[in-house]
């Protein structure tokens, strides 16, 4: 039995859960929608990039999950499921999951956006294990902060090797799908990588190394 970890946006997605939780947000109305669609924009263009401050971004992506109750929090992931991450999750994608399922895989998602945004999705592929940029929770309210180290680049190979230890488990025989090269890090660790509809920096890593290109959504991410 092998461990298969999953990237979640525009990898298991066909798009990115945190830019479209920012999306979702500016047409509820429930932030100011010219400067929180601008930003918002400005963090993705620089995540693709390569040039993102982690801190920066979540110092901006946790702050409206500090102005609802948890009540409220809940009824709009639903209404944000249902209206825009459904659709991303493609019969491909499922597929892919079931055969390493199929295989008695361990199944894990790995991604830098928050858990309350990929819980749910994560709930939704049927893979029991996330680890995530945790937001920092103080009796049962949000903060605004993140907890612990974030699972962005080399973070998530730091997450990864504490759940690892915590689980007694290694990376022998281990998969990684990813679509960033962002993810090199991780990439670099596992038995068997794999570039999901990859960006240009990591198709070119992946062509010098041999690793297996996939082309899971046929290169069309829905934003």
């Amino acid at each position: 039995m092998s461990l298969a970890i999953f990237d979640l946006d525009n990898t298991l997605l066909a798009g990115d859960s945190d830019y479209l939780w920012g999306q979702y947000l500016v047409q509820q109305g429930l932030v100011d929608g010219k400067e929180y669609e601008e930003k918002n924009q400005r963090f993705y263009d620089e995540y693709k990039a390569g040039r993102l401050d982690i801190y920066e971004f979540l110092a901006f992506s946790l702050h409206p999950l500090t102005l609802f109750s948890p009540g409220m929090l809940k009824d709009m992931h639903a209404q944000f499921m249902q209206q825009m991450i459904d659709r991303l999750i493609t019969p491909q994608a499922l597929a892919l999951v079931d055969k390493h399922r199929q295989q008695g895989d361990t199944l894990l998602i790995i991604t830098a956006t928050n858990s309350f945004v990929t819980r749910p999705i994560a709930q939704a592929f049927g893979i029991p294990n996330l680890l995530a940029t945790e937001p920092e929770m103080v009796d049962g309210l949000y903060t605004g902060k993140v907890s612990g180290i974030p699972c962005f680049q080399d973070g998530k190979v730091k997450n990864l090797h504490r759940w690892l230890d915590d689980q007694h488990m290694d990376l022998q025989g281990s998969w990684f799908y990813s679509d960033s090269h962002n993810d090199l890090p991780l990439l670099y660790e596992v038995s068997h990588p794999v570039a999901v509809d990859p960006d240009p920096q990591l198709r070119d890593v992946a062509a010098q190394r041999n690793w297996p290109i996939l082309q899971l959504h046929h290169g069309e991410h829905i934003r």
